[in-house]
C-alpha cells in the first residue's frame, strides 16, 4: 500500500510503500471490540465496597421484645431492614481484568490501522520535533494537519519535547509504536504516523508474525 508523506506544513513530499500485513488487512471487527474492552476492563479500579450486617458496628440486642407489641418481629439493629443497617448483596472490590491473548492484541491493532489508512484517517508524517517544547508550535502543526479533530500522534521512540509540547492539548494523545493502545486508535479521528514509526510498525509486526 502506497501512502503520501507529508511536512509539518501540510504539503506532499514523497510516497511511502506500508506493509500489507499491517495496513492493508480486512477489519476484524469483533478483535477490536475485544481489544477494546479489555483496555477498558483493566483500567477499572473496582474499589467500590458496601458493608453487610456482619461488619455493621452495633449491638446484637433485640430493639423490643418478640410479641406482645403488636408491631413487626425485628431481629438486631444491623438488619438490611433498619436504616444504618448492612446492605444487601452490595458491592465489593474486586478485579475485573482479564487475560486477552496476544494474538487478538496483535490483529486488533493491525486490524485498527488497516481501517484508518483504508478510510484516509491514517496520515504519514515526516519525522519532527518540538525543539522548544512550547505547546503553540506543536498546534500549528496539527492545525496544518487534523485541522482541530481528536488526534493520535504514533512516534518511533519517547519524544520527550515532543509530548511536553502537547500535555496541554486536550484532543491530543500520543503512542509509540510499539505500545499502541486499541481504545486511543479507534477513536482517533485523525492518526498521525511519522515516517519513521510507520517503518517500525511495518518491521515490529513483521517480525512477530515471522518468530510464530
Amino acid at each position: 500500500m502506497e501512502k503520501k508523506v507529508y511536512s509539518v506544513d501540510g504539503k506532499e513530499l514523497r510516497t511511502i510503500e506500508l506493509d500489507d500485513a499491517v495496513f492493508g488487512l480486512p477489519v476484524n471487527e469483533d478483535v477490536i471490540y475485544y481489544a477494546i474492552t479489555n483496555e477498558l476492563a483493566n483500567m477499572r479500579v473496582g474499589t467500590a465496597c458496601t458493608k453487610d450486617r456482619s461488619e455493621v458496628h452495633g449491638s446484637n440486642a433485640k430493639p423490643y421484645k418478640q410479641k406482645g407489641t403488636g408491631r413487626a418481629r425485628r431481629g438486631d439493629k444491623k438488619s438490611p431492614l433498619t436504616r444504618g443497617g448492612g446492605v444487601v448483596f452490595g458491592p465489593k472490590p474486586r478485579d475485573f481484568s482479564f487475560h486477552l491473548p496476544k494474538k487478538v492484541k496483535r490483529l486488533a491493532m493491525k486490524s485498527i490501522l488497516s481501517m484508518k489508512a483504508q478510510d484516509n484517517s491514517l496520515v504519514v508524517v515526516e519525522d519532527f520535533t518540538i525543539e522548544s517544547g512550547k505547546t503553540k508550535d506543536l498546534v500549528a502543526v496539527l492545525n496544518a494537519l487534523a485541522k482541530g479533530e481528536r488526534t493520535v500522534l504514533v512516534l518511533k521512540d519517547d519524544d520527550a519535547m515532543i509530548k511536553r509540547a502537547g500535555r496541554n492539548i486536550p484532543t491530543l494523545s500520543f503512542l509509540s509504536y510499539n505500545r499502541l493502545r486499541a481504545h486511543d486508535l479507534f477513536y482517533g479521528r485523525k492518526v498521525l504516523v511519522l515516517e519513521s514509526a510507520a517503518k517500525n510498525l511495518s518491521d515490529f509486526y513483521r517480525v512477530e508474525e515471522e518468530s510464530k
